[in-house]
């Protein structure tokens, strides 16, 4: 847009407009006058608001109204209290961000789309006063109130001097110290505040700020985000410094505590702000130009960054890698520093935000003359002197001040007369030379400016990221405002009524609900009134032009699982114009297999490798601690990975097994054999002598007594657990049942050759089968209750061997084994006993001495069984419960049976009833 040259007036005619606008002066003031008369006869209470007000930098009336508070300048003017007359106003002054400019265009821009839309509060004009607020708490407080309690001097309010908010919600600040002033200002009223650039992390605490919400993430987002990318890079051992704010402070605190937790060592922390003397700045400078890291993280608003890095420019230093916060390292102005060539930091993401370009360029003579910021920005960018011919169009030579005070006061008549001098007088007091006050002239802006050409921050959309954070807050806000006060009917046509009475916690309580998307780009808020942290990794690149440029070469979504929020898609180039990463360690890397020890009265980054220990393993470079492998692994030779234990149990396939096995089926075959030999001489003398029922019962038991040591061998299962042992006890018991049914049977016999004896009326077969029955019943009820309440299972014990698992049963209820155990033992031992008493009756075949023999190997076995059991480790547990299985029933066997076999097969004529009768005194070989 180019402000065109106007043609100059006839100077009668000027005066003539002169002489006019005094007497529109007159008459102006007159009526204010009688009004104010006329209303304090009217009104029992007039409140006057105490202070200057502040008029607002842009400002539109509407059904609601939205304030905006933006750090337009960087400082503001001070002022003298005297304490004997009321202080100056507060001025901001110093040169003017551009950038902070566009924010606040950006945010009526969005007003302005909005009063336009046909589906967002339509019918609806959204008003809106933007503030400046200087970066600094006095005027952010002043702007506070002001927001909360209008403009008017005076008002009236019937009895008291209250009444609600001017505004219905806020948007700003930008830095966040002066977000926090403002928030315990308007916070008590209940006024939502929605921040575009407010990032510190005490901001989330609603306990403290319950009506802030903000557009861009939080720092503790941000921090985290720093911390992840510094660890990906290897780099532990790095320098900080801040800003001495809430931003830098806090963002630091939380950077720090992340650093830690990701065990990145900081060699220094160093905090400035602009207010500093010189002399704090240069001592940071000189900390980072003696420092041993070479990354610095700078958690540094972009004001202070400039201070810093002009400082680091004086003199020359080693090279350092930058790690920049979001607050600077996209910002434009910050690329002249060469220094910084090659810094990576957070972003946040471009946008487009179609036709704000063309909003922005749009400033039309009406508009840069209606607003001193825009005049302001005008002249700094054209470095010229717009004159008051630009406002009525003639040549600013043949304007008088006292014309520009008559217009402006004409124009002015509708609001405070205060208000209007305030703005006035100062601005035709300055149009009024056009010297610079050392008899310098200065250039006069003739109309020939093209925005069009200006280079600027204001004028650069072509990375817009927080102004992106400024148009979604004002469209969360008109959301809000949607929501309450229009409603959508059958024919899909929205009704809004403008004369509701919408109060600011109304709309606060709409904020948190919000959830819609504007081009493309998603707005809602957590619990803390947080949006979802997604950033850009930018990187300061020089292209071949030589011109350094930012560069996104990845992404960070904090939505995403830990290890898939960063995701770099381009090479980054580093310090130096360097392709290769930069190393800044204290000490080198620990291999996997290794863990780093620090050294004593070290930083925890200064370390020694040391082997993990046994059980342990480090499967990362520079592992802070060995992890345990889990219960069921075992770390390799390298000691790098954690691999499977290998399982033990008692296989067929071993030769161990393989023994058992034979000795098992070799038993349980010359049972059936010697079975099969008894039947074939069922009516031999000494097969009919020996109860031939309970013989072939005793041999099928003990076959299966051999074979039920078979379930002890192979992987354990539930079932292989809970038969191996209800088999082993009850074949058992079914085995002693039967001998100590043989050994009563002889005890008996005797006891009936007695004259007048009957006794073996009651040791018939049948109570031999009785008998047999009755002890193996009670065993079975024993392992039936075992196998009810708390049968044996499998188990994988990992406490034998550290290297291998052992594949076992567990008996489950120890008083059940022990009770199984028990029961045998007893029958055994009254076996034992009935059998050595009857072991000197005089057969020649005494059956009971062999008795007496094999219970005394039984008992011995299994006595010897116990310590044996759990004394054997792993799977030699399994082997000597086997071995003392088959060694009893061997013994049972071998004593019992085979000296009948030998007679049978191999002495035949002893095999006879004579034989057999005849007393063991008169046969002395036998």
């Amino acid at each position: 847009m180019r402000l065109s040259p106007a043609p100059a007036l006839d100077p009668s005619l000027a005066g003539s407009l002169v002489l006019l606008h005094l007497a529109v002066v007159a008459v102006g003031l007159a009526l204010l006058s009688s009004a104010s008369v006329s209303a304090s006869g009217l009104e029992s209470v007039r409140c006057r608001l105490q202070g200057t007000p502040r008029p607002p930098a842009f400002s539109q009336d509407g059904d609601f109204v939205i304030g905006g508070v933006f750090s337009i300048h960087y400082y503001m003017h001070s002022v003298d209290h005297s304490y004997t007359s009321l202080p100056e106003p507060l001025q901001c002054t110093g040169s003017m961000d551009s950038r902070e400019l566009r924010f606040s265009r950006a945010m009526i821009f969005a007003v302005e789309e909005i009063n336009n839309s046909s589906y967002l509060l339509p019918g609806i004009m959204l008003g809106y006063q933007v503030h400046d607020s200087c970066n600094l708490v006095p005027m952010a407080v002043k702007v506070a109130f002001q927001l909360a309690n209008g403009l008017d001097p005076m008002f009236d309010t019937g009895e008291q001097c209250s009444g609600s908010a001017t505004v219905t919600a806020i948007i700003g600040e930008s830095a966040s110290t002066p977000t926090i002033s403002m928030l315990r200002i308007i916070g008590p009223f209940g006024i939502p505040q929605v921040s575009h650039s407010s990032t510190c992390a005490c901001l989330s605490d609603k306990k403290q700020y319950p009506t802030f919400f903000r557009t861009i993430p939080s720092d503790q987002f941000q921090a985290a985000a720093l911390a992840h990318l510094i660890r990906h890079f290897g780099w532990t051992w790095i320098g900080a410094v801040r800003s001495d704010s809430d931003y830098g402070n806090n963002g630091m605190a939380a950077f720090l505590q992340a650093a830690q937790e990701e065990g990145i060592c900081v060699e220094y922390s160093e905090a400035f702000s602009l207010t500093n003397p010189l002399s704090r700045v240069q001592r940071v400078a000189d900390v980072i130009r003696s420092s041993t890291a070479r990354v610095v993280v700078a958690f540094v608003s972009s004001w202070d960054m400039r201070i810093l890095l002009r400082e680091m420019e004086r003199l020359p230093s080693p090279p350092r890698q930058w790690i920049g916060s979001e607050s600077w390292i996209t910002e434009p102005e910050m690329l002249r520093f060469g220094l910084c060539a090659g810094a990576i930091g957070i972003g946040i993401q471009r946008s487009v935000i179609p036709g704000l370009r063309d909003f922005l360029l749009d400033l039309s003579p009406q508009k840069v003359s209606n607003s001193p910021l825009l005049t302001e920005f005008w002249e700094a960018a054209f470095g010229c002197r717009l004159g008051i011919g630009i406002y009525l169009f003639v040549r600013p030579s043949v304007v008088h001040p006292s014309f520009c005070l008559s217009v402006s006061l004409s124009l002015c008549l509708s609001v405070s007369l205060s208000l209007c001098l305030s703005v006035s007088l100062s601005f035709c007091l300055s149009v009024g030379t056009s010297s610079t006050g050392v008899g310098v002239e200065e250039k006069m802006c003739d109309g020939s400016e093209d925005i069009q050409q200006l280079k600027t921050p204001y004028t650069d959309t072509s990375q817009l990221r927080v102004t992106n954070m400024v148009y979604k807050a004002v469209y969360a806000i008109a959301h809000a405002i949607h929501s309450i006060v229009c409603e959508e009917r059958e024919n899909s046509t929205v009704n809004c009524d403008k004369n509701l009475n919408v109060k600011p916690t109304q709309v606060l309580e709409r904020l948190r609900r919000v959830n819609f998307s504007r081009n493309g780009y998603k707005v809602s808020f957590d619990a803390n009134g947080d949006p979802v942290a997604t950033y850009e990794l930018v990187n300061w690149q020089i292209q071949e032009s030589g011109n350094m440029e930012f560069v996104t070469v990845g992404h960070y979504d904090a939505s995403l699982p830990l290890d898939q929020r960063l995701d770099i898609e381009r090479e980054i180039t580093w310090v130096k114009n360097s392709t290769q990463v930069p190393v800044s360690v204290c000490s080198e890397s620990c291999l996997p297999g290794t863990r780093k020890a620090i050294q004593k009265g070290k930083p925890v980054c200064c370390y020694d490798c040391i082997q993990c220990a046994e059980g342990e393993i480090s499967d990362n470079t520079d592992s802070s601690d060995c992890l345990i492998c889990p219960e069921e692994y075992w770390p390799n030779a390298e000691r790098d990975r954690c691999i499977l234990k290998p399982v033990e149990f008692l296989s067929f396939h071993e030769v161990l097994g393989i023994i058992l096995t034979a000795c098992s089926v070799g038993g349980a075959l010359l049972a059936i054999a010697t079975a099969a030999v008894f039947y074939h001489h069922r009516n031999s003398a000494i097969v009919r002598a020996n109860n031939s029922e309970l013989s072939f019962l005793l041999l099928f038991s003990l076959a299966l007594c051999f074979l039920c040591s078979l379930t002890f061998i192979g992987r354990p299962s539930e079932w292989s657990c809970m038969l191996r042992h209800t088999a082993f006890g009850i074949t058992f018991v079914l085995c002693i049942s039967c001998v100590l049914g043989k050994t009563i049977v002889v005890l008996m016999a005797f006891r009936a050759t007695l004259p007048a004896s009957n006794v073996m009326k009651w040791f018939g077969p049948q109570q031999q089968r009785l008998t047999v029955v009755s002890f193996t019943f009670v065993q079975a009820m024993i392992c039936t209750l075992w196998l009810v309440l708390s049968p044996p299972f499998p188990i994988k014990n990992l406490t034998t061997y550290k290297e291998k698992i052992i594949l076992e049963c567990d008996v489950g209820s120890a008083i059940g084994f022990w009770a199984v155990l028990g029961y045998i033992g007893l029958l055994s031992l009254l076996c034992f006993v009935l059998a050595f008493l009857a072991r000197k009756l005089p057969d020649n075949f005494n059956e009971a001495k062999f008795i007496t023999f094999s219970m005394l190997i039984f008992c011995a076995v299994w006595i010897t069984f116990i310590p044996a059991y759990f004394s054997s480790p792993g799977k030699l547990t399994v082997a000597v419960e086997i071995f003392a299985i088959i060694t009893s029933s061997f013994g049972l066997f071998f004593l019992l049976f085979v000296p009948k076999c030998f007679i049978i097969l191999f002495r035949p004529e002893k095999n006879t009833k004579k034989h057999l009768m005849e007393k063991a005194s008169n046969d002395k070989r036998y």
